[in-house]
């Protein structure tokens, strides 16, 4: 019985790592859904009512600091949600708050990119949102920063701009679950593993990219993430 596969398989998305050559292997990517409260409020719900909520975007839709891409297809309406992405080391289930961090390999500066118009027509449908948050590059994430360099940034300004505009502000310290509660959330929904990735929410303010416009998400302390589009 052979082992071959009927094509020569793809090579594994990775993420950079700040100051390496090495890379950091990435299995799953999982965002979290509005988990900073005055996001959710422009989003039209209530932050104070429910738990941590969760979808996942393909593996191979990263998109790295600086790439220069087509503007995406199927829609008018792309925005910007920029996030911390925390980077899994250590896996487990069922990983109390108490111990949760002690599974971050580390973290970097991310966007969660949107199809905001899908979106809305997958919501009034009540059908899932894949096709608004999983497409092709929508997934930007910066060089990582381990642990041992950063730390666990629990506070520290969030920014994103657009054509050099400044889009959204706010900071880590006001998410709504800290990421030691999104990990024990999460990991009591599924088996984390090294090399996932999870996108921890963005704080309001999330709006438009044009064709033509660059858009730069920076965390203090750890960086930018950048990506530009063709056209315009």
């Amino acid at each position: 019985m052979s082992d071959a596969f009927v094509f020569a398989p793809p090579a594994p998305p990775s993420v950079a790592v700040a100051g390496s050559s090495a890379r950091f292997p990435v299995r799953r990517i999982f965002c979290v859904g509005r988990n900073y409260a005055e996001h959710a409020r422009e989003m039209g719900n209530d932050p104070d009512r429910e738990p941590p909520f969760f979808f996942t975007k393909p593996a191979d839709s990263l998109v790295e600091d600086g790439a220069e891409l087509p503007f995406p297809v199927a829609t008018e309406d792309l925005h910007h949600e920029a996030e911390l992405v925390v980077a899994i080391g250590r896996g487990g289930q069922d990983i109390t708050r108490e111990d949760a961090l002690s599974h971050v390999w580390g973290y970097a500066p991310g966007n969660d990119l949107t199809r905001r118009d899908l979106q809305a027509e997958a919501k009034a449908a009540r059908r899932p949102w894949d096709m608004a948050k999983g497409f092709d590059a929508s997934a930007l994430c910066g060089a990582l920063r381990p642990v041992a360099e950063v730390g666990h940034p629990a506070a520290g300004r969030i920014t994103a701009h657009v054509g050099g505009e400044l889009r959204q502000s706010g900071d880590l310290a006001e998410q709504i679950w800290p990421v030691a509660d999104v990990i024990a959330h999460l990991s009591r929904l599924v088996a984390l593993a090294p090399g996932d990735l999870i996108f921890t929410g963005t704080p309001a303010g999330v709006g438009p990219i044009k064709p033509g416009q660059s858009c730069r998400v920076e965390i203090e302390g750890l960086g930018a993430a950048e990506v530009r589009y063709q056209g315009g």
